[in-house]
């Protein structure tokens, strides 16, 4: 401020006849002209972005309620909110940059949230994701129970799954149970269950069994296998019967009479004479038959009629013997008698 002095004429004052002087003085301020020059230049803003989210489940269907929060690059909060009934939300008026998109809620009971995700934004421009919240798996319960009895059996290993698709591979333990998780595709999947390998002394349980499991519920699965069928252990009492082998001596043992022949040792077509004499017991009731040969197969042991046969053998030939000494001693009487 720039204070100036200006002089002026002397003012007469008359106070009470009396003429008086006396200067007179003023100040005033002065304001320059403002310059153009002096306005501080104008950065121009850019343009803001937008995200839009549209959220949905694997069966297509819209999920309102669902809760996400945005993050700037820094990590701090940029926006929040919730999906509207058309499953919609909207982050207006972003810088451009790099987001954190983060759901937090999913409004349902059945449905998991989604992972992180990176957002970029891009000037002028709104960026659009589909999230699509998958349904909560279903918890199965196994049990492999005995057909008869109800008891659970350990060992048993089941395949589940769904289409051509095998989803799951469960075994019991010590218990006869196992557990495991699915993964549910709508708010009710149908499953099939098939054994490939039974409890050790049952047999395979080979229908497929069908189910149907919902995100976020328990089922549980039963198979029942039946006990194999056994081979009953053999009786000591009850032994084969024994069929005696042929001999390769012929059947016809030797004739009554004072002489006769028994086949050759050797096995040869000619029989050969036999040295020893035989002769037949007339007084007795026994007449040596085929003696050599096979006995006729009743269905009983053979053991009795092959002792009882060598005894007979036994005392025909001890027999023959005696009479043989006999003859013997009696052939010098006659040949004197007749000369």
């Amino acid at each position: 401020m720039h204070v100036c002095f200006v002089r002026s004429a002397a003012v007469t004052v008359a106070v009470a006849g009396t003429l008086i002087w006396a200067p007179a003085a003023s100040a005033q301020p002065s304001e320059p002209a403002p310059s153009a020059s002096a306005d501080p230049a104008q950065t121009p803003t850019p343009d803001a972005g937008s995200v839009e989210i549209t959220v949905t489940d694997t069966a297509g269907g819209v999920l309102p309620g669902a809760v996400f929060l945005l993050l700037d690059s820094a990590g701090q909060e940029a926006g929040r909110g919730q999906s509207d009934a058309q499953g919609k939300l909207t982050f207006p008026g972003l810088s451009p940059g790099v987001y954190r998109l983060k759901q937090t809620a999913t409004g349902s009971t059945i449905h998991e949230v989604v992972a992180d995700q990176d957002v970029i934004v891009t000037p002028g421009n709104a960026t659009r994701l589909t999230i699509t919240d998958p349904f909560k798996t279903a918890k199965v319960l196994l049990q492999v129970k005995d057909d008869k009895t109800g008891r659970l059996l350990p060992g048993a290993t089941v395949n589940i799954g769904t289409g051509t698709s095998t989803l799951l591979t469960l075994t019991t333990g010590a218990k006869g149970t196992a557990s495991g998780e699915l993964p549910v595709s709508s708010r009710g999947t149908l499953f099939w269950a098939k054994e490939i390998k039974a409890p050790g002394g049952y047999g395979l349980y080979k229908p497929t069994k069908t189910f149907t499991a919902g995100p976020g519920a328990p089922v549980t699965v039963t198979v029942t296998n039946a006990k194999t069928a056994t081979v009953p252990k053999p009786d000591p009492s009850d032994k084969p019967t024994h069929q005696p082998t042929d001999s390769p001596s012929s059947p016809d043992g030797p004739s009554s009479g004072t002489g006769g022949a028994t086949p050759s040792a050797s096995g040869s077509d000619t029989p050969e004479p036999d040295s020893s004499p035989v002769a037949v017991i007339s007084s007795g009731d026994f007449t040596p038959r085929a003696l050599a040969g096979s006995l006729a197969h009743t269905g009983t042991d053979a053991t009795p009629w092959l002792i009882g046969g060598a005894v007979a053998l036994i005392t025909a030939g001890g027999g023959a013997l005696l009479l043989a000494r006999r003859a013997r001693t009696a052939r010098p009487t006659d040949d004197s008698t007749e000369s």
